[in-house]
């Protein structure tokens, strides 16, 4: 809870910096995948991680950022999901462009879902669906906002598509500059 202020603090006063550096997009999605495998496999919830071979190995960004992103979304698909599967992936969305790739996570539950009229005000700092899920599960309501404002500094695009009772798809849509050359292995 007090990193989640802390960084949603440091970004809301604009003093976050965002590494640009060589990064590889299979290493976080696998690794976070790796990290919520106990917690998922606590509540006997299936985890699946799927990375697209036509991501590049390297792309310029900020890898504990996007690891971040990643995690949040991962933790609370797991956290709403009661039974079922969570599928975190990442897709590269074709383009001409050689020098930039276009890569679009996913994080599917096929938890509890959503009602539309709050999935208006779900980035929201402090929001959360209903004081009755904030007793049954917990959390601030910081952690979406924060991928959203992160999300938003990598200059790309968050949503999510959710159908009550059935579960969620967030979506996160960001542009990296290929990397040239890369070290991260």
């Amino acid at each position: 809870i007090i990193n989640d202020i802390l960084d949603f603090s440091k970004i809301e006063a604009g003093k976050l910096d965002l590494e640009e550096i060589p990064i590889s997009i299979c290493d976080a999605v696998e690794g976070v995948g790796e990290a919520l495998a106990v917690t998922a496999r606590n509540k006997n919830i299936q985890l699946c991680v799927y990375v697209d071979p036509n991501i590049p190995e390297g792309v310029i960004g900020d890898q504990v950022r996007l690891r971040q992103i990643i995690f949040n979304l991962g933790g609370n698909a797991i956290k709403f999901t009661e039974q079922g599967k969570v599928l975190i992936r990442a897709d590269r969305i074709p383009s001409n462009d050689d020098t930039r790739a276009t890569i679009r996570l996913q994080v599917i539950d096929d938890g509890i879902g959503i009602p539309e009229k709050a999935q208006k005000s779900l980035f929201q700092a402090f929001s959360q669906v209903d004081a009755s899920t904030t007793r049954r599960f917990g959390g601030t309501g910081l952690g979406l906002s924060i991928c959203q404002r992160l999300t938003e500094l990598m200059n790309g695009e968050i949503g999510v598509h959710s159908v009550e009772g059935e579960g969620s798809t967030f979506h996160v849509t960001i542009t990296f500059p290929i990397a040239e050359e890369h070290n991260f292995k």
